[in-house]
């Protein structure tokens, strides 16, 4: 299927269920407490995600430290920005998605699937070998300055 034709049905089928599902807990709790849950769990997810992007973020830190390229950790990145998406978006099923991202081992076994599917398409030819080689001869001269002057020529001259 088309990636548009199935962006446009979801732009349409997301919005028909969210006012199904906000219509029937509305019946059910009524108007107030359905706005309430709806907040509530706005702001409970915004907590939750803070939370977890800032462990994704310290862990794709700590796999350059090692000289390891963060594909997963790049991966579980871009899903978090997509559940905070889902999360401030008024209504249930949003939500349930987002919730169900924010789930550690559910992320992770979702972004190893998009690396291991090879959905992610980019244009770099970095290897992990050039990456380590790379980190480790910066490593060796980190904290050095080298001082000097320059001087423009224009190859005219």
């Amino acid at each position: 299927m088309p990636v548009f034709r199935l962006l446009f049905i979801l732009f349409l089928a997301v919005p028909i269920i969210e006012i199904y599902l906000l219509i029937q807990v509305g019946e059910v709790i009524g108007a107030g407490w359905t706005i309430f849950a709806v907040v509530a769990t706005a702001v409970i997810g915004a907590a939750l995600l803070r939370h977890q992007g800032l462990a994704t973020l310290y862990s794709a830190q700590d796999k350059m430290a090692h000289g390891e390229l963060p594909a997963t950790a790049m991966i579980e990145g871009v899903m978090l920005l997509l559940a905070g998406a889902l999360l401030l978006t008024p209504g249930f099923f949003t939500d349930t998605i987002g919730f169900l991202v924010l789930i550690p081992v559910l992320r992770r076994k979702f972004a190893q699937f998009i690396l291991g599917r090879g959905m992610m398409m980019g244009s770099a030819s970095f290897t992990s070998q050039q990456w380590q080689q790379t980190t480790r001869h910066h490593g060796e001269h980190s904290g050095k300055t080298i001082e000097g002057d320059y001087q423009r020529r224009d190859d005219a001259e």
